[in-house]
């Protein structure tokens, strides 16, 4: 395969030079609506070339999808599918502030915060619900460095909580 043919992982799916929103479109995901905050402060800051995200939650509009902590009330499973539903949070935000996910230039640090029990050690798994998502979106070649951490709690109770910071064309 070419330099210039990119294609989506595990699909089978190439084109040349295939962007993010015609991935979106390949893959069917519907992005929601973009959340609103829950108290004083901006989802997004864009300053130069990047674009950085708050911290964005497992929610479908105003209400937390999964509630509890990996290891006590949910399982890895649940916490990686939370960490899927805080990504595509985060994208639609990104798509809502630049008007295309074509803009994004690459993810540069992906921050993952995992509410657990205490005794979980598989947070890469956990983690790896929005970093699957976000690298069929964007490619391999736009992974972000990521930092993962075990907290005990998060708001509004949930189990995983994204920090993002985007590279972004101007």
């Amino acid at each position: 395969m070419s330099a210039e043919q990119r294609c989506l992982p595990n699909r089978g799916v190439c084109r040349t030079e295939v962007s993010a929103e015609q991935r979106l479109k390949v893959l069917k995901l519907n992005l929601p609506a973009p959340s609103e905050p829950f108290g004083t402060y901006a989802e997004a800051v864009q300053t130069g070339d990047l674009l950085f995200l708050t911290g964005m939650l497992p929610t479908e509009g105003r209400v937390a999808k999964f509630v509890g902590r990996v290891g006590a009330e949910l399982d890895v499973e649940a916490g990686r599918n939370a960490a899927r539903l805080a990504a595509m949070n985060a994208l639609a935000v990104a798509r809502q502030h630049l008007g295309s996910l074509d803009r994004v230039k690459r993810i540069v640090r992906l921050g993952v915060s995992v509410a657990t029990s205490g005794d979980v050690r598989d947070h890469p798994n956990i983690a790896d619900g929005a970093s699957v998502l976000f690298e069929d979106v964007f490619g391999r070649d736009k992974n972000p460095t990521r930092l993962v951490y075990g907290v005990a709690s998060l708001p509004l109770g949930v189990p995983v909580e994204l920090e993002l910071i985007f590279e972004v064309q101007s």
